[in-house]
Order: structure tokens, then C-alpha cells, then sequence
């Protein structure tokens, strides 16, 4: 029964339907629940670090019920995107129109890219299958190859274009990762076809087909909805992958790995990446605060991940921290100090 708290996670899709359907000033809740009420709440709730078991884990490993709240999201992650911009297409108020981009955003970071996340780490092709299927209203498909195949690799290195570097501004780090990822997709996706000896015009050129896709999806937006609808629809991708970044940048911002004798980095640990125990948000974004337990063991389930003792603790949880990086001087003065312990 306490599973159920995990329905928590729509809560964020819910909000934005209502705002959506009410129109006007409501349609701006998604914005004032996820930066306003949940960081409130969670000033007000004790963090949780409870301990499971390992016959827990292994039953909520197996228990289809989480595999379930994820597989939702794809049809309502859609139908929210495209009652916004039918809405959108009808509305003559730059109010209206503001908050329907803003709180459509919100959505599709929280209950699309992040659900795509933790789905792209699954092993079957229905699941990654998915996974890029919420990554394409976003335009952010090739999110899917370089974060398996190069993040979780070069984490923590000068080589990882998602990974903050210390006192770099939130700002500066949307251009670097942004480009960065994107052209570190393609250097994978030309290795790996070169691995499997296929050539550039190959069926397993999936960045190829990603960009076919996106392209596709958004031919439709302005077949069906106009131009006008369409640019709508280009700013609430680019807000909701900036959104994406912005996790990135709080979730390991001035961690580094370090080097041995020989010029090799360290294997990956659970002091690589800002945790937060901050129980909202953990259940809004299907522990994803969760993050060094994570990047440590990257196949285990979001329902199974636990809390790691010595991993960098954020001070705040994951709404909170966001609004704090977008204000530099602010961030630098809480977070730089806590860098320096960590990485002495």
C-alpha cells in the first residue's frame, strides 16, 4: 500500500491538464506547484533515508506495478502535449500563451524526458522503445546514446560535456553540454557503426532515423496547427531539454574523478554525483534525486534505489536547488564550499 506514493508522480501531469483546461491565469499552477508549493513542502518534510531490505528489493525489482506508472506516461505525456497546443492554436492571450509554454515545459521534463531516462536503461526493446518515443517531442532523441553510452562513462571528466565543472555558471553549461552531447552523439554513432561494419546510410544508424523522426513530428504540428503553433511547439521543446540540463548541472556539478599514475580515472562512485533524500521530489521525479546510487549500479530500478551515506548531500531538494542555479553568485556561494569538502 505505501507503493501508492508513487503515484506522486502525476501529480505534476495533473496540475498542467487543469491549468490547461481552465485557461488564463491557471494555466500557470505547473509553474507555482513545482517551484513554489512542492519546494515548501519539502522545507516542511523530514528527508528519508529508509533502508530496504534484500528480499524488498528484490520484490519491488520484479513488481510490475512500477514498470507500470512508467509505461503511462507515453500516451498522457502525448495527449497533454497536443491539448496544449490545441489550446495554443485557439488562444489570443500572450498571458495564456506564456503559462501554456511554461507549465507544458514542466511536464514534459518531468513526466517525459525523466520517465525516458529511467526507461533507456532498461534491457528490453519495448522500454527503449519508449524511451525514445518521450525523448521526440522534446527534440532530444540522441539524448538516448550519448547519456548511456557516454555519460555514464566519462562522468566526472573532462570528457563528459554534462557534467559541470566547478565554478561554471548554469548559463555557460547549457551551451557546452547542448552542443556537447549532441556532437558526442554522433562521434558514438559513427563508432558503433563502425564496430558493426555498417555504413552511414545503414538501417542501424539510429541517429539518422532520430533526426527523420523529429523532423516527421514536427512536419505534423505544422500541417495540423500552422506556423505560428509550430514555433510554439520548438520553444517548449528547447525549455523542456533546458530543464533536463539544469538537472544535469545540479546533479553533478564540480565532481571530478581522479586520475592515476598512469593517466586513467577512477572507476565511477557514489561521491560522484549530488544526492538528495528530499522526499517530494524523489517521488515527483521517480527517485531520480536518488542520483549517485544511480550512476553507480545504472541498471538498478528507480523503485530499488537507496540513499548512500557518503555521497555528496544537496542542501536543498531538486526544485529548489534549479531555481538556486539559475541566480550564479547565489549558487556559487552555497554549493562551492561543499565542492571543496568533497573533492579534499
Amino acid at each position: 500500500m505505501s507503493d501508492l506514493k508513487y503515484l506522486m508522480s502525476y501529480t505534476i501531469a495533473i496540475v498542467t491538464i487543469v491549468g490547461i483546461l481552465l485557461g488564463g491565469g491557471y494555466t500557470y499552477m505547473t509553474v507555482i506547484y513545482a517551484f513554489v508549493f512542492i519546494p515548501a513542502l519539502e522545507m516542511l518534510l523530514k528527508e528519508s533515508n529508509e533502508e530496504m531490505s534484500d528480499e524488498v528489493k528484490k520484490n519491488r525489482s520484479m513488481d510490475i506495478f512500477f514498470d507500470i506508472l512508467l509505461y503511462l506516461n507515453v500516451p498522457l505525456v502525448f495527449s497533454i502535449f497536443f491539448l496544449s497546443l490545441n489550446m495554443l492554436f485557439y488562444s489570443n492571450s500572450s498571458i495564456e500563451i506564456i503559462g501554456l509554454i511554461a507549465s507544458t515545459s514542466i511536464m514534459m521534463a518531468t513526466n517525459g524526458i525523466n520517465v525516458a531516462h529511467e526507461l533507456g536503461h532498461r534491457k528490453s526493446f519495448f522500454s527503449r522503445t519508449c524511451s525514445k518515443l518521450l525523448l521526440m517531442p522534446s527534440q532530444y532523441m540522441h539524448f538516448y546514446i550519448e547519456h548511456n553510452f557516454g555519460h555514464h562513462v566519462n562522468v566526472g571528466t573532462e570528457e563528459d560535456p554534462a557534467t559541470a565543472k566547478y565554478k561554471q555558471s548554469l548559463y555557460s553549461f547549457w551551451i557546452t553540454s547542448v552542443i556537447g552531447q549532441y556532437i558526442g552523439a554522433w562521434k558514438l554513432q559513427l563508432k558503433l557503426l563502425k564496430i558493426s561494419k555498417h555504413n552511414f546510410f545503414s538501417i542501424k544508424n539510429d541517429m539518422m532515423f532520430y533526426l527523420i523522426f523529429q523532423f516527421l513530428f514536427i512536419y505534423l504540428i505544422y500541417f495540423n496547427y500552422g506556423l505560428t503553433v509550430m514555433f510554439y511547439s520548438l520553444i517548449i521543446s528547447v525549455i523542456s531539454f533546458l530543464f533536463l540540463e539544469t538537472i544535469n548541472y545540479i546533479e553533478h556539478y564540480g565532481l571530478s574523478r581522479k586520475k592515476d599514475e598512469n593517466g586513467r580515472y577512477e572507476r565511477v562512485k557514489t561521491i560522484h554525483s549530488w544526492n538528495s533524500n528530499h522526499v517530494v521530489g524523489r517521488l515527483v521525479l521517480y527517485e531520480l534525486t536518488r542520483h549517485s546510487d544511480h550512476h553507480f549500479i545504472s541498471s538498478k530500478k528507480y523503485q530499488v534505489l537507496e540513499s548512500i551515506d557518503e555521497s555528496p548531500q544537496l542542501p536543498y531538494g531538486y526544485p529548489t536547488s534549479i531555481l538556486l542555479s539559475m541566480v550564479p553568485p547565489l549558487w556559487f556561494k552555497i554549493m562551492n564550499p561543499r565542492v571543496e569538502s568533497y573533492q579534499n
